[in-house]
């Protein structure tokens, strides 16, 4: 007999939980309150320019299994396009390459980084340094820095201080959105241990071909067919709660019942929705004004000539971290992406002040750009992109299966406590266990398996 599960929110967490109960042989109903799905991690018209444009860059790297799961089930794989190489601005020289070597993992970028130019050899030796460390430490040993900071790891490991400005930071940030001094020192072991060293795949750098939202096309189509029931322009109003079990949710359309609520909505949408016996009832739910969040600007630039020929480029010791080529149309206007992340002190700046900023790093990385003006830009201030990732915030993220609390209630999303920092990989990962929870059924995603060489060395 199909059981109903109600999911609340169509971003990633969302619909990898509406597929897996599909799956399950259960009956999702998938409650959105915008007119379209993807939640963050999707895009919009805009209205100055009509261009469809991305609210900001979302990359999948090749350690993001689950993620990269979704993405083959619904068909669009082919619509990834994978960069195995990495560009580090050197200006007045040719950008840096970091490129994995024919040696296995975790010694693939030896080669590579010892060519790069930007760091100093006596850098070079200390993030070495710093790096064999995360390997003998093993997955297991970045428990022991849950609750200290990523910028006491780097002291304690002697990084220079060209290392942490040059290196270490526009790698933590941009991955983390979190500057060193707060961020959790587990959230960044995990991107180098996992992200760089543990496969020669996993640091693989996967950018959309297309506008995000067009990945989602294919689920409307399959999510209908096989059953499941999409809402969109639908507000949630509250979770039903009949003081032992969740009965479904209240809708400004009225109640949609369900035999269990999978609620992927952010953390302080979920604080709204629950009721005080409710909350009562469910340690999870007593935390989550624990959680604090995090900004990314996007900075989309339109130029009347091609100003960049590289897929992509990262600016160490910038305020701006990042910078992706989106593309040249027939008539010759680039599209490029600039992206800040932990952009806490950009929010109070207004367009012209961030194109300002922005351009100055751009001229930076790109001298051949001096005197070029775009001809059209639109910045994006996304205020509560992530969960802010601090030392010992896991003890507040919720987990997504209920244990001592409502038996029928999951909570998905990338500020669940998902083993991940919030990424689009964890928000996935979140679903695909609430998904299991509620229906039965398979779980996450296995990883990547580590080396052999990388676990012959403690890397496991």
């Amino acid at each position: 007999m199909k059981r109903r599960v109600v999911i609340l929110g169509g971003g990633l967490a969302g619909m990898a939980a509406a597929l897996r109960v599909l799956d399950a042989g259960d009956q999702p109903v998938l409650l959105e309150t915008r007119a379209q799905l993807g939640g963050r991690a999707t895009s919009f018209q805009d209205p100055r320019s009509g261009e469809l444009i991305d609210n900001c860059q979302h990359v999948v790297m090749g350690c993001c299994t689950n993620l990269l799961d979704f993405y083959e089930r619904l068909g669009v794989g082919d619509l990834i396009e994978w960069h195995t190489e990495t560009y580090w601005a050197n200006p007045p020289h040719e950008p840096d390459v970091m490129r994995p070597g024919f040696g296995p993992a975790p010694g693939h970028f030896t080669f590579s980084f010892a060519r790069m130019s930007f760091l100093s050899w006596a850098s070079k030796r200390a993030i070495a340094r710093a790096m064999f460390k995360m390997i003998r430490m093993g997955l297991a040993g970045r428990a022991g820095w849950s609750d200290r900071t990523f910028m006491e790891f780097l002291e304690e490991t002697s990084q220079p201080p060209e290392a942490i400005d040059r290196f270490w930071r526009v790698v933590v940030v941009s991955a983390c959105n979190l500057d060193l001094d707060e961020v959790g020192a587990a959230f960044a072991l995990q991107v180098f241990q996992e992200g760089f060293l543990a496969h020669r795949f996993a640091s693989a750098m996967g950018l959309a071909r297309v506008p995000l939202s067009q990945l989602y096309d294919p689920f409307v189509e399959y999510f209908r067919r096989e059953g499941g029931q999409l809402e969109l322009n639908t507000a949630a109003l509250s979770i039903g709660f009949d003081g032992r079990r969740v009965t479904g949710v209240v809708t400004k359309n009225g109640m949609v019942e369900g035999s269990a609520v999978i609620a992927a909505v952010p953390f302080e949408r979920l604080a709204r929705l629950c009721s005080d016996t409710l909350v009562s009832a469910d340690a999870r739910l007593q935390q989550l004004d624990q959680l604090e969040v995090s900004p990314i600007l996007g900075v989309h630039l339109f130029f009347d000539t091609e100003v960049m020929t590289l897929p992509h480029l990262v600016l160490p010791g910038r305020s701006t971290h990042w910078l992706f080529n989106k593309g040249t149309d027939a008539q010759g206007k680039q599209h490029l992406h600039a992206v800040i992340s932990g952009a806490d002190e950009w929010m109070g700046l207004d367009q012209t002040q961030i194109l300002q900023r922005v351009l100055e790093d751009l001229v930076w990385a790109l001298p051949a750009a001096r005197g070029l003006d775009p001809i059209g830009h639109r910045a994006i201030k996304e205020k509560r992109a992530t969960f802010r990732a601090v030392a010992g915030v896991d003890r507040h993220r919720p987990a997504v299966t209920p244990g001592l609390g409502v038996e029928n209630l999951m909570i998905a999303g990338d500020w669940c406590d998902t083993g991940w920092p919030a990424t689009m990989e964890g928000a996935v990962r979140s679903g695909y266990a609430a998904a299991a929870a509620a229906s039965g059924g398979s779980g996450e995603v296995a990883d990547l398996p580590g080396s052999p060489v990388g676990r012959l060395l403690g890397l496991r």
